[in-house]
């Protein structure tokens, strides 16, 4: 029964109780619509991303508990902060044992984690991988409205964009390629992407029509001659043949005088300020790429 057919009932009785109950009523409606506006107040995080955001947004004492891949050094940008919360592994029963409030996850994270904790009743809530500066600005925000703290978020926020404001530049003319493992190009709606046209750099990928991510091989790479071709990063601790196409000897021998640059990938795997780094690096190699043709 609605709450207002509930209150109806009380209005509709012939004597008084109705006056009398009334303010309790009204009282317990009120305590239940704070109680369920008030902020979190144990947030468990379950993606790096999210791990990052929630670090960067929430109050002391308010996030319980992030990701090992925080403490990763390859994958995140925020490992000395990331040591002062414990960590977790996704798994369903170590963060059901926390008692979160909220869990932040993303769309591609643990999803059978995600479907027990939500079956559990545990509110969850989900965060897509992020293409645009655009989407970064709307993720911080929707992370501080979640936790309270949109406050805080508007200064991340006020952050990204001075940077870009500062760092952004018009197209420099020079030509790049983001190339990974296995030969992997980045092209139109990708965050590589988005950051490689903010620091003025035409990709290749996304002008040959290039969506997404897709396999460019080596000799289609030297065909294409790009000014730069943009790596990231290479201390693997194990070998792997995924890695073969970067000690290709025609590879080694196209980027010997220096075309290659090589961004750290916790600088743009998750978009947030410290993705400004990415932007400065490839603004830096274009300006010197352009200065030297």
């Amino acid at each position: 029964m609605r709450v207002r057919d509930r209150i109806g009932i009380w209005l509709a009785w012939p004597s008084g109780p109705a006056l009398a109950v009334l303010p309790a009523i009204l009282l317990a409606l009120v305590c239940a619509a704070g109680a369920a506006s008030a902020a979190p107040a144990r947030v468990v995080s379950m993606n790096v991303c999210t791990d990052q955001m929630a670090m960067l947004v929430a109050a002391d004492g308010q996030l319980r508990s992030v990701t090992h891949l925080a403490t990763d050094t390859q994958t995140s940008a925020m490992v000395d902060e990331a040591k002062a919360f414990p960590v977790n592994h996704g798994l369903a029963e170590e963060i059901f044992l926390m008692k979160p409030d909220l869990v932040l996850a993303g769309t591609y994270t643990a999803t059978a984690t995600v479907n027990l904790l939500q079956n559990l009743g545990i509110r969850v809530e989900l965060f897509d991988p992020v293409n645009t500066f655009a989407d970064v600005r709307e993720q911080i925000a929707r992370v501080g409205k979640l936790l309270g703290r949109e406050g805080r978020a508007a200064e991340v926020v006020a952050e990204l964009d001075s940077g870009l404001q500062e760092l952004a530049t018009s197209s420099s003319g020079v030509t790049a390629l983001g190339w990974s493992s296995n030969s992997y190009a980045t092209g139109a709606g990708t965050f590589t992407d988005e950051v490689m046209n903010v620091a003025g750099l035409t990709n290749i990928a996304a002008r040959e029509g290039i969506q997404g991510g897709a396999r460019v091989p080596l000799e289609t790479l030297l065909a294409a001659k790009p000014n730069l071709i943009v790596t990231g990063s290479e201390n693997y601790q194990r070998p792997a043949m995924a890695q073969d196409n970067f000690i290709h000897p025609a590879f080694r021998a196209y980027v010997a005088g220096g075309k290659e640059v090589s961004v750290p990938d916790k600088y743009w795997v998750c978009g947030a300020p410290f993705s400004l780094e990415a932007v400065r690096i490839l603004r830096t190699a274009a300006e010197a790429t352009g200065a030297a043709r």
